[in-house]
C-alpha cells in the first residue's frame, strides 16, 4: 500500500528524475518532478508538498553545492513545514553536516542504492510530519494568545425566561447543531455562546469570537480564512484565520446581520464545503467547527428585504435561542446587581452594601442597555461611591439617566395615536419613539443617543434606517 503524501524531485538531470520517480512512485501516492529549481515556488503554492528531494548542484556551480544551500533556504521561506532531502554526486562528510545545520532533514550521495534512498525518503517524510505538527501548534498558539478572550462575567438568571434559555442551551450544547442567538444589544449573547461552548463536547478546545460588525470588507477574508505572507501589500507574515484557530472547537460570529451580501456568499461556501483557503494560497484547509452566531436584528425580515441570504440563514439557525431583554426579566435584577457589586468591589478593593430600597430603585429602571448597562452602572457606582454604601445616584440619579428613564416610561404609557392613558405593547413602536426622543434630547448626536440606549453605533444606524429616522 502506497504511503500518503506528495514528494517533489528537483534535479537538472532528466535521467535522475526518471529513475527516482520510477522507484518512489511504487511507495508514495504522489510524485512530482521538475528540472528547474525556479519552478519550486509555484509548485509549492499550488500543491501540498511534504518532502522535496533536492539536487545540490545545478548549472551555476558544478561541485560546491552552494546552489543546493540557496534553494534549501528559499524552500524554508516558502513553507517551513516542508522537509528537504539533499542529494549530490560529490558528497562528503562536511557537506552533509553543513546541509543538516542549514535545515536539511537528511543527505544522500548519487548514485544511490535504492534501499538507502527509500530509507532516507521514509525518514524525511517522518521529519516532515513532525515539522507540520510543530508548525501548526506554534502558529495556533501564537494566534490563540491574541484571540482568546474568556468572558469576564458569568451568564446568570433565575427568572422563568432565563430558565427556559438555560434548558435550551443544555439540550443543544451536547450536539454540533449550529445555533443562532437573538437578543437586543447588551442582553448577553456572547456570554450565552460561551455557556454553550462550556457545556459542549468541544469544551476543551478553543472558543474563537469574531465581531462581524467590526470587520471591513478588506479584512473579512484575512480575518476569517487567514492569509499567506505576501498575499497583499501589508502581509508581512502568515496569518492564521479564525476558522483555522477554531478548528475542533467553537466559532462565534457576533453581529451576523452586519455581513454584506458578497461576504455572505464566501461564508456560506466555507460552511457548506467545510474548507477554507487562506488568501494567497490555493491549498484548501479542512475545518471542523461548531458554529454559533448572534444578532440583534430580525434576520427573517432581512431576508425578506433582500439584505440577508435565506440559504445562509438556514445554515446557521438549526437551533434558535432568544435572550430576553432585562425589562422582561426584572426579577433577575437583584441577583445581577449583587453579583456585579461583588465583582467590582473585589476589583476595586471596596466593601460596599446594597439595601432593599436600592434594589427596588434598580428594579424600577427600564435598563434600555440591558445587562451590559447594569454592569457598567454598578461599576461606575462602585468607583464613585463614598463610605460603605453604594451610591445609587451614580447609577440612575444623574440627569442623563433620569431623562432616559422618563422617556422610556412615557413611551410605555402612550400608543401611536398619542393617547397617554392607553398603553401600547408593540415593541417596534416603543423602540422607534424611544430612539426618536433620544435623538431629540441629544440634539441629533447619534453617538450620545446610542450610548444612552445601550446600542452600538452600527446597531443604532441600522435602526435609523429601519425606522426612517
Amino acid at each position: 500500500m502506497k504511503q500518503a503524501g506528495t514528494l517533489l524531485i528537483v534535479d537538472d538531470n532528466p535521467d535522475v528524475l526518471i529513475a527516482a520517480k520510477l522507484l518512489l512512485k511504487q511507495h508514495y501516492q504522489h510524485i512530482m518532478t521538475t528540472d528547474n529549481p525556479f519552478d519550486i515556488e509555484a509548485i509549492v503554492n499550488e500543491h501540498n508538498i511534504d518532502v522535496i528531494l533536492l539536487d545540490m548542484n545545478f548549472n551555476r556551480d558544478a561541485i560546491s553545492g552552494q546552489e543546493g544551500f540557496y534553494w534549501l533556504k528559499k524552500i524554508t521561506e516558502y513553507d517551513p513545514t516542508i522537509a528537504v532531502l539533499l542529494m549530490t554526486a560529490y558528497g562528503d562528510i562536511q557537506l552533509a553536516v553543513d546541509a543538516i545545520r542549514a535545515g536539511a532533514a537528511d543527505f544522500i550521495a548519487k548514485p544511490w542504492q535504492n534501499e538507502l534512498l527509500l530509507g532516507a525518503v521514509a525518514a524525511t517524510f517522518s521529519h516532515a510530519k513532525n515539522k507540520q505538527q510543530v508548525g501548526q501548534l506554534t502558529r495556533k498558539t501564537t494566534a490563540l494568545n491574541q484571540a482568546l478572550n474568556a468572558p469576564e462575567f458569568d451568564f446568570l438568571g433565575q427568572s422563568d425566561a432565563m430558565l427556559s434559555v438555560f434548558n435550551t442551551i443544555e439540550k443543544a450544547a451536547q450536539t454540533d447543531a449550529n445555533i443562532l442567538i437573538y437578543g437586543e444589544s447588551g442582553t448577553g449573547k456572547e456570554l450565552a455562546a460561551h455557556a454553550i461552548h462550556a457545556a459542549s463536547l468541544r469544551a476543551s478546545q478553543a472558543f474563537i469570537g469574531v465581531d462581524m460588525g467590526a470587520l471591513s470588507e478588506g479584512l473579512f477574508e484575512s480575518e476569517l480564512f487567514g492569509h499567506k505572507k505576501g498575499a497583499f501589500t501589508d502581509a508581512k507574515s502568515d496569518h492564521v484565520g479564525r476558522f483555522e484557530l477554531a478548528n475542533n472547537g467553537t466559532l462565534f460570529l457576533d453581529e451576523l446581520a452586519n455581513l454584506p451580501l458578497n461576504q455572505q456568499v464566501k461564508l456560506l461556501a466555507a460552511l457548506q464545503n467545510r474548507q477554507i483557503s487562506p488568501l494567497g494560497s490555493n491549498k484548501p484547509i479542512d475545518i471542523n467547527i461548531r458554529l454559533i452566531c448572534a444578532t440583534n436584528d430580525n434576520l427573517e425580515h432581512a431576508v425578506r428585504d433582500g439584505l440577508f441570504r435565506q440559504d445562509l440563514l438556514y445554515r446557521v439557525n438549526t437551533i434558535e435561542i432568544r435572550l430576553p431583554p432585562l425589562r422582561e426579566r426584572k426579577e433577575d435584577i437583584p441577583l445581577l446587581a449583587k453579583y456585579y457589586l461583588t465583582h467590582f468591589s473585589n476589583k476595586y478593593k471596596r466593601n460596599l452594601t446594597l439595601n432593599s430600597d436600592d434594589l427596588n430603585t434598580l428594579c424600577g429602571y427600564a435598563w434600555p442597555g440591558n445587562v451590559r448597562e447594569l454592569a457598567h452602572a454598578i461599576e461606575r457606582a462602585v468607583i464613585l461611591s463614598d463610605g460603605e454604601h453604594l451610591a445609587i445616584s451614580a447609577i440612575i440619579g444623574d440627569q442623563h439617566h433620569e431623562k432616559v428613564l422618563e422617556i422610556t416610561q412615557k413611551n410605555a404609557e402612550k400608543n401611536e395615536s398619542g393617547n397617554e392613558n392607553t398603553p401600547t405593547f408593540n415593541l417596534e413602536q416603543i423602540e422607534k419613539r424611544t430612539i426618536r426622543d433620544a435623538l431629540k434630547y441629544y440634539q441629533g448626536n447619534v453617538s450620545h443617543a446610542a450610548k444612552a440606549l445601550g446600542l452600538t453605533r452600527g446597531a443604532m444606524y441600522r435602526r435609523l434606517e429601519k425606522y426612517d429616522l
